[in-house]
């Protein structure tokens, strides 16, 4: 089989899996931890590993559309991967009192620090692609 053709095939199987794009995200968090590790960086390897991934689906090498089913699936189920950390909590009563109100208005602060950033940054993101969809079109 050609070197395209395999690609093509790839692609493919890709666009049409969800676990094979849950595991190109996996993939991609845990080459960003190795690279973490390797390099010392003071960096979590998340954060490397989904600029990597973010670098791939600008450049092209990686289509959105390839990848959009295993991220709405992930994201659909992420309360799940909550749940462990919640029954953690109950074990422990002394995050009940004075120190539960303050480390709840921590996470609330940072939740909405979070959540503002977010925002800004999709919106930046949005704003960029309108700027280069009209220069694109006007050109």
């Amino acid at each position: 089989m050609s070197r395209r053709k395999t690609a093509i095939l790839l692609s493919r199987s890709l666009q049409n899996s969800r676990i094979a794009q849950v595991a190109v995200i996996v993939a991609m968090w845990l080459a960003g931890e190795a690279i973490s590790r390797l390099s010392g960086l003071p960096v979590p390897g998340a954060v490397i590993g989904m600029f990597a991934l973010l670098a791939l689906l600008a450049t092209g090498v990686i289509r959105l559309s390839s990848m959009r089913r295993g991220a709405y699936w992930l994201l659909a189920d992420m309360l799940l991967f909550f749940i462990p950390a919640v029954l953690a909590v109950l074990d422990h009563g002394e995050f009940i009192g004075l120190i539960g109100l303050k480390i709840i208005a921590v996470i609330l602060a940072g939740t909405l620090a979070v959540m503002c950033m977010t925002a800004l940054a999709v919106d930046l993101g949005y704003r960029l692609m309108v700027a280069l969809e009209n220069r694109r079109v006007h050109a």
